[in-house]
């Protein structure tokens, strides 16, 4: 297995990370053998530093540096919160048109944190196949933007808006999860990163990366009628 490269330097290395690939490998995650690290090493030949995270179930742009100063550079502008991060996401019903989530989140040792994320929707859909007690079932394609880089601050703050990921789990729907498994076998959650903008650490230069949808992802919007939007830095 070979992860697809979106740009690469002497310095940098940036990759599209398929759902359901853990970063690097950890005691919380046990039965994972192989993890996006060990995979870039042996296809590089050398040593990659993960600049940021995706959670293993979030596809999209991921980040490494190739050496130690490179990599306090980049971990600064994350920290200093100068990366602006674009995801694109499948929600249940009809997401409002634009919308700031201001909603602190709990860390697991107890401690609240201000988390915000700021919403577009880009297109609804409507579905002729009944859900519950409705005829249709209604979904929007939205454009987050964390102003924050809390644990699963998307996906928290998608459901506390009553608009949770499809295929999110523990935070999603759990109805809906089954119905998109039972009509379309879907097990993969709809949420990607599609847009990394910063600046270079050695050049200076302003970079904007960009990632394809998953197939998986593409193949949901296909069958119902939509298509992949093209993502736009603000």
């Amino acid at each position: 297995m070979e992860l697809p490269i979106l740009y690469q330097d002497d310095y940098i290395v940036a990759v599209n990370k398929p759902h359901g690939l853990l970063v690097h490998r950890s005691r919380i995650a046990n039965d994972v053998e192989i993890s996006a690290i060990q995979i870039l090493e042996k296809q590089l030949g050398r040593k990659v530093r993960p600049a940021h995270r995706l959670d293993r179930k979030t596809s999209g742009i991921l980040l490494f540096s190739f050496d130690e100063k490179t990599d306090r550079e980049l971990q600064k502008q994350f920290m200093e919160r100068s990366v602006d991060k674009t995801y694109l996401a499948l929600v249940r019903g009809f997401a409002p048109q634009n919308l700031t989530i201001d909603y602190p989140l709990k860390r697991e040792d107890g401690k609240i944190q201000e988390a915000v994320t700021h919403l577009k929707s880009l297109a609804f859909i409507e579905v002729p196949v009944p859900f519950g007690k409705f005829h249709t079932s209604r979904y929007s394609l939205v454009q987050l933007h964390p102003e924050t880089g809390r644990m699963h601050q998307l996906r928290k703050h998608m459901a506390h808006i009553f608009h949770p990921i499809i295929g999110d789990r523990p935070h999603g729907c759990n109805k809906q999860n089954r119905f998109f498994k039972e009509n379309w076998q879907l097990i993969s959650m709809l949420l990607h990163a599609s847009q990394l903008t910063f600046q270079h650490p050695v050049s200076n230069q302003k970079l904007v990366l960009s990632a394809a949808i998953s197939d998986e992802f593409n193949r949901i919007l296909k069958t119902f009628g939509a298509e992949e939007p093209v993502v736009v830095s603000e």
